[in-house]
């Protein structure tokens, strides 16, 4: 029998791979839906979906390894980005998905909401939070909505080699900014950047990546400490705030 490996696990939700299969298991069947119908509407490579079972969904595994890990130095290469910024191209090119994205005003009122958190609780200091805070404007403002993945981690995409052999983990996708797409697949990995805009073939705002930087890393604190993860290991959100000061 294949080993159970535990990818990630907390209160919401948990992945495990058994063999060649990732086991799914979520409280929030909405999300499973997203997920489902996302990757049937994404022209980019998908896992395959071997069967539904509420609360579990089975995946079959993508060939290759992913891009990198946060925190970690990516040994992928230059190419593999920027084949990755062209899949992220071809997306972002797609019909949009027929749910809405977030909403600018409620996103901007719930990085107010952490920002005060994370003072008020001795969380960060002060200046940083405030400085990053500022940096985090620019994103705030109005996109025109494309089709995106919305969590697109440099660990959810998969390459063999120098193409993308697939992308996972799309309960968040749906109609949203492109460049928030772009700053999520390079934080931590600013080095990066010049080979993603290479291969997405389109002028990118860096101020607008930046700020996305800015704001993800501030949102991402209080939830990755409350579920088990450490947002202070080295490279990870607290390092990339601190390299806006």
């Amino acid at each position: 029998m294949d080993e159970v490996e535990v990818v990630v696990a907390h209160s919401e939700r948990a992945t495990l791979r058994v063999g060649d299969v990732f086991l799914k298991v979520d409280t929030d069947q909405a999300r499973i839906d997203v997920e489902v119908e996302a990757m049937a509407l994404a022209p980019v490579p998908t896992p395959e979906v071997l069967w539904r079972k509420p609360p579990v969904l089975a995946l079959a595994a993508v060939p290759g390894a992913a891009l990198g890990r946060l925190g970690r130095p990516s040994t992928a290469s230059p190419a593999a980005w920027a084949t990755a910024g062209a899949a992220i191209r071809k997306l972002h090119d797609a019909p949009l998905p027929p749910w809405p994205g977030r909403d600018l005003e409620e996103l901007a009122a719930e990085l107010d909401g952490e920002c005060r958190w994370l003072v008020t609780n001795g969380v960060l200091p002060a200046d940083l939070v405030t400085r990053n805070r500022q940096v985090a404007e620019a994103a705030l403002r109005p996109w025109t909505p494309v089709f995106t993945h919305g969590d697109l981690q440099i660990s959810h995409v998969f390459v063999d080699g120098d193409e993308v052999s697939g992308i996972i983990d799309w309960s968040e996708a749906g109609q949203g900014d492109a460049l928030f797409d772009l700053a999520i697949l390079t934080l931590g990995h600013e080095e990066r950047l010049g080979d993603v805009v290479a291969g997405y073939g389109a002028d990118v705002d860096l101020d607008v990546i930046r700020g996305w930087w800015s704001l993800r890393s501030l949102l991402a604190v209080r939830w990755l400490a409350e579920h088990g993860f450490d947002p202070s290991a080295p490279g990870c959100e607290v390092d990339v705030l601190r390299s806006r000061m």
